[in-house]
């Protein structure tokens, strides 16, 4: 049985060796380095092989690498990880067909050319950014540099979620207790994220991208009532004198529609429920299989084993399956296949 892991993670040895040389450093990383499917390639395979028919579009673990960094060694990082993607590839073709790039998103000309090689040079699927930058959205102008070098090249964007214990919730507080800014704020910067192209017209701007939400898209499915239903009234809760503030170049379309335009993946950590209420929301033909290895309790094996059983147990068509664990990748993949 095919499956195609389209959001899962990977730590190069030399890449961290890398950070470490260049002056960086990040607890993340530290923790990443020390789980074995993380960073011992003998181990991802031999736990890859458990899986008949199993293959992996990897990506970088975050935080991204103006974090780890100065700013003058973001590109040189950049291009480190994306060459050794490359070569593990090539020497495993089988088991990674292709790769998702990193960028030195400081820097949206060289992001958007690093992006450029790594796809017509390297064979990468398409690249990864956050969903944030420093604090800032990732829908102005600048960010569209990349997107429509992606565009152009009919690669994908993968999105994923960013916000760290130093970004507490309440004004009154330093730091984020009970590592809230993980669980409960993740899915909801990937909803603002995702809100933010919508609304400023990716879709339209850039028709040819694919948009790749981590986490079955936040708490997007979750929004269906208030974005089809509530968004009827779309800017009557805004001020005149601030009307500005609602100027979008979906303002007069289905906006409900446009959201169910991007892709969401099904790593939602073992939720059956979670998958499911994905699939009501973007609809079996925009889920696409992956299971945030290694991040589970069982070293990278139980998130696997577990969106597998959750997918053979939804009750939908088994055509429907096979889109969500690999015909949705290979669509988004045609350029690797």
């Amino acid at each position: 049985m095919r499956c195609i892991d389209m959001f899962n993670h990977y730590l190069p040895k030399c890449f961290y060796e890398k950070i470490t040389a260049l002056g960086g450093n990040a607890h993340m990383m530290t923790r990443a380095s020390r789980m074995p499917a993380m960073s011992d390639l003998s181990y991802r395979l031999r736990l890859m092989d458990t899986f008949e028919g199993y293959q992996q579009i990897p990506c970088i673990v975050s935080p991204s690498v103006e974090q780890l960094v100065p700013e003058n060694k973001t590109a040189e990082l950049a291009r480190s990880a994306n060459e050794s993607f490359y070569e593990l590839c090539q020497k495993y073709p089988d088991k990674f067909p292709s790769f998702v790039a990193v960028l030195p998103l400081d820097n949206m000309d060289k992001a958007a050319k690093e992006a450029e090689y790594a796809v017509t040079q390297l064979g990468a699927a398409g690249a990864q950014i956050f969903t944030n930058q420093g604090g800032s959205a990732i829908d102005s102008d600048e960010f569209y540099k990349l997107y429509k070098v992606l565009d152009e090249l009919e690669a994908a964007l993968w999105v994923h979620p960013a916000r760290t214990q130093s970004q507490p919730y309440y004004k009154n507080e330093t730091e984020e207790r009970y590592e809230l800014w993980w669980t409960m704020m993740w899915p909801i910067e990937t909803t603002m994220a995702a809100s933010r192209l919508v609304y400023s017209g990716i879709n339209q701007r850039c028709p040819r991208l694919k948009v790749i939400l981590h986490h079955a898209g936040g708490m997007l499915p979750m929004m269906e009532g208030r974005l089809e239903n509530g968004l009827k009234l779309y800017g009557t809760r805004t001020a005149q004198d601030k009307k500005d503030l609602t100027e979008s170049p979906i303002k007069e379309k289905c906006q409900i529609d446009e959201f169910r335009k991007l892709y969401a993946d099904c790593a939602t950590f073992g939720s059956k429920a979670a998958i499911q209420c994905g699939i009501n929301f973007f609809g079996a033909e925009h889920m696409v299989f992956a299971s945030d290895m290694p991040f589970d309790p069982e070293d990278g094996f139980g998130y696997v084993r577990r969106t597998l059983n959750d997918i053979a147990n939804l009750p939908i068509s088994e055509k429907e399956k096979d889109a969500l664990r690999y015909t949705n990748a290979l669509k988004i993949l045609k350029r690797i296949f």
